[in-house]
């Protein structure tokens, strides 16, 4: 009982220390590019699992030269791939191949977004590597789905995005506007993570792996089914309502008397009746027949507006913000992505932390999930090609000669 408990103890103490993941000793190996799959093994890798990114010779992930922003490194790549380690192979090479068979052989998940129809034309299809190894959690990420008319359409996030009907509902009545990140990528990325590590929980009790599809169109749907709903069961055409909210109101962007503008959002008529009351110091407007509920509000929001503003023009946004504070309203204040970098609660809760890239350290934001006793690694970006010659002798298959780098001439590899 004593040796138990102390055993246990050690654990917990390592767990605290940082030193042990949930997903330490789980291997994914991972065909992959761009932003959707690389968010999802990145949150695995956050995890501790070990995650080997198979990159094309000479050329890797075609996110790592979307931008030069990062010390002259992409920022798309250096937010989805830290903790992973690279590897170019040529998997149309047969001696490659067969180090990319070796490592699959060993590996808990795979993860891959080739083009369509291209892991099975290669036998890297869920088929094929799961009749060999049941055990395999398979997942693959895709614009539209294996099947359908649109199977071999190419999916970029704005297009996704477009046949979602998001930019329907994104915008101002002047023209339709794209969400401003990577939505269709990020929903994607999001459900293939949360797939696989139901999957890896599910294979603890029967032993048996499962075949994952994650398709942009499906992820990003599931996002829209509200706005889907409100216009198809409410009869309501979609409208663009720039930073306003579509079916809510009070809900957005107001100018105070500085000509500065602050956000804020009402949720029931509670919250009305105290904006009303104790920050407009307009107790009327409550029994006013055209801002009697939300419906009736976001029916005259046009008429609302004004009034609002009107009686904010007296305040500074500091003091409005203050006020709705004050009042139990939320609120909140137009920030830039650079302003959010130094967000006073981000840094008194102590959530940035040092990230090495190949051209240098960056900070990056811990995980949104915090775990008492246990922090993310944090580990590095990797260079291209970064642990070739490790990978290559760990994985050599035991007939093969001394292993060399991948040729950076080499033109196969993962699309």
């Amino acid at each position: 009982m004593t040796d138990q408990t102390t055993d246990q103890t050690a654990e917990q103490q390592a767990a605290a220390a940082g030193t042990v993941g949930p997903l330490d000793g789980i291997t994914v190996v991972s065909l992959e590019h761009a932003v959707a799959a690389p968010f999802a093994t990145r949150q695995l890798a956050d995890l501790g699992a070990r995650v080997i990114k198979i990159e094309r010779p000479g050329v890797g992930d075609f996110a790592r030269r979307y931008d030069r922003s990062v010390h002259g490194e992409a920022s798309y790549f250096v937010w989805l791939n830290r903790g992973k380690e690279s590897l170019e192979l040529d998997i149309k090479d047969p001696e490659d191949r067969r180090l990319l068979d070796e490592i699959i052989a060993r590996a808990d998940v795979l993860v891959q977004n080739l083009a369509p129809g291209a892991a099975e034309r290669a036998g890297l299809d869920a088929a094929t590597l799961r009749a060999q190894r049941p055990e395999l959690v398979h997942c693959s990420v895709s614009g539209y789905g294996s099947t359908g008319p649109y199977r071999d359409k190419k999916a970029y996030d704005l297009l996704v995005q477009c046949e979602a009907g998001l930019l329907a509902v994104t915008g101002t009545g002047d023209g339709p506007a794209k969400v401003g990140v990577s939505v269709a990528d990020i929903a994607t990325g999001m459900y293939a993570y949360t797939g696989i590590l139901t999957a890896l929980y599910e294979r603890r009790t029967t032993g048996v792996g499962s075949t994952l599809e994650v398709a942009m169109l499906d992820a990003l749907g599931e996002w829209m089914v509200q706005p889907a709903y409100y216009s198809v069961y409410g009869e309501r055409p979609a409208r663009r309502t720039g930073a306003r909210h579509a079916s809510i109101a009070p809900y957005g962007p107001y100018a105070t008397g500085d000509g500065r503008t602050i956000f804020l959002g009402v949720q029931n008529e509670r919250e009305w009746s105290a904006l009303c009351r104790d920050v407009l110091r307009d107790d009327t407007l409550t029994s006013d027949p055209r801002f009697a509920d939300n419906t009736a509000r976001v029916a005259n929001d046009a008429e609302l507006t004004p009034l609002l503003e009107e009686a904010l023009k007296g305040l500074t946004a500091e003091q409005a913000l203050a006020a709705l504070e004050g009042a139990g309203i939320a609120c909140a204040q137009l920030r830039t992505p650079a302003e959010w970098f130094d967000h006073p609660q981000m840094a008194a809760r102590d959530r940035w932390r040092p990230v090495d890239t190949p051209a240098g350290p960056v900070r990056a934001p811990l995980p949104p999930v915090t775990v008492a006793g246990r922090e993310a690694p944090m580990r590095p970006v990797p260079a291209l090609g970064a642990d070739n010659a490790r990978l290559r002798t760990e994985f050599a298959p035991a007939d093969s000669p001394t292993p060399t780098p991948a040729s950076s001439a080499d033109t196969g590899g993962a699309q």
